[in-house]
């Protein structure tokens, strides 16, 4: 065997051993932080209840999901339809490979939303869905009311912790995908100064 054949089988190897190297290190994950609480109200509030379609909420979610992430590199873009589902974009070897992720929401108790992942699509890869939200959690800096879960596979989106003016907070009362009928309600803090 001539050198050059070596050669390319030895730089075809340690290519190999690093990309497999990169994936064991992105697929051990550490515990996943506590999830933060809801956000409680202090003093008289109001309540108004909101009625949303699908489309509603997905504009409302990429506007707040564009203003936090304008300065990063990777778009992600949330959208609802039978479920939700979150694009975005990864580099590997300077080729640009598309991400899917598909999600089915869960309303929590504090009125919250939970994220959990059902299926994940990455070009012609085959790569474990905590092993892409890792991957996520890793290379964009999320706002702070998105929190990764790679190792439960899900993404939990703080409602009261979003950066609404006017102290403000939203929570989930209902997010039923099959009717299209997201119920939200907007806590309103009561101020006694205009009378």
């Amino acid at each position: 065997m001539n050198r050059w054949k070596a050669a390319f089988f030895i730089l075809a190897g340690v290519i190999l051993a690093a990309i497999a190297y990169l994936f064991i290190l992105i697929g051990t994950s550490a515990e996943s932080d506590a999830l933060p609480k809801a956000k409680e109200q202090v003093g008289e509030v109001n309540y108004l209840t909101v009625n949303a379609t699908k489309e509603d909420f997905e504009g409302i979610a990429n506007t707040y999901i564009q203003k936090a992430l304008k300065k990063e590199p990777l778009p992600v873009t949330l959208e609802v339809a039978d479920d939700i589902t979150l694009s975005s974009e990864l580099t590997v070897f300077s080729k640009t490979i598309p991400v899917v992720m598909h999600f089915d929401p869960v309303v929590l108790e504090d009125g919250n939303l939970m994220l959990k992942q059902s299926s994940v699509e990455i070009g012609p890869l085959n790569i474990p869905p905590s092993t892409i939200l890792k991957v996520l959690a890793d290379s964009v800096n999320l706002p702070e009311w998105m929190i990764v879960r790679p190792k439960e596979e899900e993404l939990f989106i703080d409602l009261s912790g979003l950066p609404i003016s006017g102290d403000l907070q939203v929570k989930a009362k209902e997010f039923n995908l099959d009717k299209d009928e997201i119920i939200l309600e907007i806590m309103i803090p009561y101020k006694n100064g205009g009378k």
